[in-house]
């Protein structure tokens, strides 16, 4: 009687998550050495620098979306609909909880799923420090469903404004001034500048857009030079930018700083801080971190349970020498998803582990369709960088996007999506009007 495979079970489809599923599955899959499960909630996949845009209307979710069930029976894995809920290491079983429809009714019970390697790549959410009102008034962009609420409440405001006088304005605090923030508060000015050449052209002078951030500078893991650069893109769009200025409380109709000032918003964002989701937190013994995430050792399994792996925003890990843990950035996730599909085969070989070691390939931030800054930096988390700005940097951030779908769909399935991307920007509108 053959052996029952390996199950790999991997939970989360995010950046990290399915290009580890992804690449597991050729390796491994393929021949039968191994049992490839991804488990998510969603039926698909979006890349998560690319929310903002969902967010604003200027990415159309449905067609950039990768569907789990053809990505896994074209690369050599199975898609299980779940979400994880709790942990019985001793058993080897993933709890999920019940999955339910838009409307709460009950599609799937609570279930148990088994494995003999357990990968977790949930991801991580802003984080609300617990400040009164913000979950009962803002909105989140932390996965296709909220940006796309956030984009009905947009589009919803934008008619308001229109019907009603002509001194009618468009107000918009988003809090939190990182790299989603950021490109969020320019990406809006983009689908009002879009709108435009739809007939709406008195929106975007309607607009009043606050970006507000407790830090004494925006993009405080980017170096400053590319900050400086991008405060001063944002403020010639007209954005109002606010360092310095903390957040105490929410209502519908503002935001109240602790200087005592009042910011007039009906639409707000937060964008604040990260955290991993709550029930990775003292999750069936294992190690966690202040922000909830596992810590892991350098060869990404959790301190605890060496058959128990953590990735990305999820992971808490600090490389020898370093003084802080990698960034919860999409590089680190598809970086150690590599490094782990590699060291998962080898370890099936009865080889060690080896460390993950990160390789900083430099930082990048969009400001809409107007302008892109970043620097490159030297293999290694500190060291020189080199500035860039304009075309070629804008060229470099979306040659990002481009990597991740490489990774997933290879060079000539990749190629025929470039294409099509052409082609659908040249016959549909460049923004969601409808």
């Amino acid at each position: 009687m053959p052996a029952t495979p390996h199950r790999i079970v991997i939970i989360g489809g995010g950046a990290g998550g399915v290009h580890l599923a992804t690449r597991l599955g050729r390796r491994l899959g393929r021949e039968g050495r191994a049992e490839i499960l991804l488990v998510d909630r969603d039926a698909s996949h979006i890349w998560k620098p690319r929310l903002h845009e969902v967010a604003a209307g200027t990415l159309d979710s449905g067609q950039e979306q990768v569907s789990f069930v053809v990505q896994a029976s074209r690369h050599h894995f199975r898609y299980w609909p779940g979400e994880m809920v709790g942990l019985d290491r001793a058993a080897r079983q993933v709890q999920l909880g019940p999955l339910r429809d838009p409307n709460g009714a009950e599609i799937l019970p609570a279930r148990s799923l088994g494995y003999d390697t357990l990968i977790i790549a949930v991801g991580s959410r802003a984080n609300d420090f617990g400040i009164p009102g913000v979950r009962e008034h803002c909105h989140f962009i932390d996965s296709r469903a909220q940006a796309e609420a956030f984009n009905t409440a947009l589009r919803s405001d934008v008619i308001r404004c229109l019907a009603g006088p002509e001194e009618a304005t468009l107000d918009i605090a988003i809090v939190g001034a990182g790299a989603t923030g950021v490109e969020l508060s320019a990406e809006i000015n983009t689908a009002l500048d879009f709108a435009a050449g739809y007939g709406f052209g008195n929106l975007r002078r309607r607009l009043r857009l606050t970006l507000i951030e407790t830090a004494p500078r925006i993009l405080g893991a980017l170096p400053e030079r590319v900050a400086d650069a991008a405060q001063r893109e944002l403020r010639r769009q007209g954005v109002t930018v606010l360092t310095g200025a903390q957040v105490v409380a929410v209502d519908a109709g503002a935001m109240h700083l602790q200087d005592g000032r009042r910011i007039p918003a009906p639409l707000k964002v937060w964008a604040a801080g990260i955290q991993a989701p709550a029930f990775l937190e003292g999750l069936d013994g294992l190690e966690s971190a202040r922000s909830r995430q596992l810590v892991v050792r350098p060869t990404l399994q959790t301190t605890r349970d060496e058959h128990v792996f953590a990735l990305g925003d999820c992971a808490f890990l600090v490389p020898e020498g370093e003084a802080r843990a990698l960034p919860a950035t999409a590089q680190v996730a598809q970086q150690q998803a590599e490094h782990l599909a590699r060291g998962l085969e080898a370890r099936l070989d009865g080889k060690p582990l080896p460390d993950f070691h990160y390789r900083h390939g430099g930082a990048l931030v969009a400001i809409g369709h107007y302008n892109a800054f970043g620097s490159l930096g030297r293999l290694g988390l500190l060291g020189d960088s080199t500035f860039i700005q304009g075309r070629f940097a804008q060229f470099s951030y979306a040659s990002l996007y481009r990597r991740h779908q490489l990774g997933l769909h290879g060079f000539w399935r990749s190629l025929m999506f470039w294409l099509a991307d052409l082609l659908r920007k040249a016959n549909a509108p460049r923004v969601k009007v409808d």
